[in-house]
Formats: structure tokens, C-alpha cells, sequence
């Protein structure tokens, strides 16, 4: 009977040390989940603070005024465009100056048979 009881000691003391060590890692993850947490609200902060600075460099006011400031720009005058028919033609590719000397030298590659040859005939 006293083994046994000593036993049952023993086995609470056991359970008791592992219910322990089950809270205390709840206890860190939780800690770690709260510290997550916080980042995270920082984080989205500091996203809004950039979207809300990025809303203000991006007005058309400000961005006007600064293309006046340091650019030199002229308004468009309608003498400036032309109609697509008065451009002048493409000029033709210039012709090589030097041959290849070396792919004059190779022949057409001859068919595997994977391909059927080309329709030489009429339509």
C-alpha cells in the first residue's frame, strides 16, 4: 500500500511539473503573440504615414508648380502637328558591306523526316 502510495506521489508530481510546463510555453507564445501584435500596429502606422505623405507629394498643384519651377516648357501650338500622310517615307535597310563569308559556305539544313517537305506545287 505505501508504494503505492508513493507512487501516486510521484505521478501527481509529474503531472503537476508537465500542467507547469504547458503554462509557462502559453504564457511565452502569448507574450510573443502580444509583441507581434504591437509590431504590427507600427507597421501599419508607419504605412499610413507614407501613404498619407506619398497622397500630399502627389497633388496636381504641387506637381504643377514644381514643372514650372525647374522645367521649360511651352504650351502646345497647333502649328506643331502634322497630318500622317505628310511624313516622309521609311528609308530603305542599308545593304551589307561585307558578305558572310562563312554562312555562304554553309548549306540549307537537309529535312529529319519530322517535318513534311514544303508544297512545291500550284494551287
Amino acid at each position: 500500500m505505501r508504494i503505492l502510495h508513493i507512487l501516486v506521489i510521484g505521478v501527481l508530481i509529474l503531472a503537476a511539473s508537465f500542467v507547469y510546463k504547458i503554462k509557462f510555453d502559453a504564457t511565452l507564445q502569448a507574450e510573443t503573440v502580444a509583441k507581434l501584435r504591437g509590431e504590427l500596429r507600427h507597421e501599419r502606422d508607419a504605412i499610413a504615414l507614407l501613404r498619407a505623405e506619398w497622397t500630399k507629394l502627389e497633388t496636381p498643384a504641387r506637381l504643377e508648380a514644381l514643372a514650372k519651377r525647374h522645367l521649360n516648357l511651352r504650351p502646345v501650338e497647333p502649328g506643331q502637328f502634322d497630318s500622317l500622310d505628310r511624313l516622309p517615307e521609311r528609308p530603305a535597310p542599308p545593304e551589307p558591306a561585307v558578305k558572310d563569308p562563312i554562312g555562304a559556305m554553309l548549306a540549307p539544313p537537309e529535312t529529319t523526316g519530322s517535318l513534311p517537305p514544303p508544297f512545291a506545287g500550284t494551287r
